[in-house]
């Protein structure tokens, strides 16, 4: 057990997810696993860290989770987006078979084709400008004139980041509940999910603000799973699984 401790959930095999429960403090060396649950419901995991020592459990002081997919959704909006010009492409290659001449795909500035250029923007949006380089500026000087809505949706993806770089709670709080009003009015469909969760997890949010952990601890426990997983090239056996990564980690 520990004081700090962090829940997330992975998929072990054929899409099944569980739930990890680490500790902060074990670093993700042995110490750290405390709880594997299957599945994502809250009771079940309830259900299971209820099994704990209630004194253990009372001297957790802080708990990490992630619950706002933003990139997520900003990402949605660009495969979405991919997925129009292929079906563009497609027909105009139809099209130039039945009147029987080569198609020709689009050629961009920088090269690109349209549908090349949305599928090489991906780590684009999950940067801030000034962390571009000069083909990236390029790349994405070329994707927001092409697509206006991305250019939208990613610097509303860029406020709602910069909320956490705030120092003050109330600040943050009076940030976040802007941010949801103008995801409504502006009518940003994609970013709908992300908003409803924040606002119905404003309060657990704004926790972060006290002492400022991340999850990322238990990202990177995960990614210790999945390395694992891929060494043993998958999972036969889930149980057998969970006991190696009991042996390795509690």
């Amino acid at each position: 057990m520990g004081t700090h401790l962090s829940i997330d959930e992975v998929s072990l095999s054929q899409g099944e997810l569980y739930t990890f429960i680490t500790n902060k403090n074990g670093r993700g060396k042995k110490g750290s696993l405390i709880a594997s649950v299957k599945g994502t419901l809250s009771q079940d995991i309830i259900g299971v860290l209820l099994k704990i020592n209630e004194n253990k459990r009372l001297a957790v002081k802080e708990v990490t989770l992630d619950m706002a997919k933003n990139m997520e959704a900003l990402q949605h909006l660009r495969v979405k987006l991919r997925w129009q010009e292929l079906d563009t492409e497609n027909k105009a290659i139809d099209e130039a078979r039945k009147a029987g001449r080569k198609y020709e795909p689009e050629a961009l500035s920088n090269g690109d084709t349209p549908k090349q250029l949305l599928a090489r923007s991906r780590y684009i949006l999950t940067k801030k400008s000034n962390e571009w380089t000069e083909n990236q500026h390029q790349r994405a000087t070329l994707l927001f004139a092409r697509h206006p809505e991305l250019q939208k949706a990613y610097e509303h993806t860029l406020h709602f980041r910069n909320i956490y770089e705030q120092k003050n709670p109330n600040s943050a709080k009076t940030m976040f509940n802007e941010w949801i009003t103008k995801t409504h009015t502006a009518e940003m469909k994609t970013f709908y999910t992300v908003a409803n969760t924040v606002k119905n997890n404003l309060d657990n949010i704004l926790n972060f603000f006290i002492n400022r952990n991340t999850n990322a601890n238990a990202e990177s426990f995960n990614s210790k799973i999945k390395l694992f997983r891929a060494n043993l090239r998958g999972v036969a056996e889930t149980k057998f699984f969970l006991f190696r990564l009991y042996k390795l980690f509690a």
